[in-house]
Parts: structure tokens; C-alpha cells; sequence
């Protein structure tokens, strides 16, 4: 296994994560940012206030995309051990 083989397997699987992570981590992220408004707004300073939403806005993101993040870590495992007679240098 060479240093390109190595490389493009580290580049598939950044990519992979990045698909699958990317849509929960922006929906969490946004959902807190406003919340995180509403404290400001209304000074309200409580610390679980920011679970709730966030917990409910996350499963709602797996529920709708949990079919397409599947696929894709489906195609990055099947991909992965087709390449892997190659990898193996067989």
C-alpha cells in the first residue's frame, strides 16, 4: 500500500463523515443559535433550555435524513471492501 492508496482512503473517509455529520451538526448549531437569541432576548439564563431543542431538531434530522446517511455509509463500506484486494496489494 502506497502513500496515494492511504490518501485517497483518508479522503473518502473525511468525505463520508462530512456528508453524514454535516446535516445534524448545522441543524444543532442553528437550533442553538436561536435559542441562544431567545435567552438574550427575554434574559431568561437557564442552562437546560437549550437541550430540549436541540435534542428534539437532531432525531428530526436522523428520522428524515437517516435513510439518505445510511446510503452513503453504505457506498463508502461497499466501495472500501471492493477496493481492498488492492489496498492489500493482492
Amino acid at each position: 500500500m502506497d502513500q496515494s492508496m492511504v490518501l485517497y482512503m483518508a479522503k473518502e473517509a473525511v468525505g463520508a463523515v462530512l456528508l453524514v455529520g454535516g446535516p445534524i451538526l448545522g441543524v444543532a448549531l442553528l437550533v442553538g443559535l436561536m435559542v441562544s437569541i431567545f435567552q438574550a432576548m427575554t434574559q431568561i439564563q437557564e442552562q437546560t433550555l437549550t437541550f430540549i431543542p436541540k435534542v428534539i431538531a437532531v432525531i428530526t434530522v436522523l428520522l428524515v435524513l437517516g435513510p439518505w446517511m445510511l446510503s452513503v455509509l453504505t457506498a463508502y463500506t461497499s466501495n472500501l471492501l471492493k477496493q481492498l484486494a488492492t489496498f492489500g496489494g493482492l
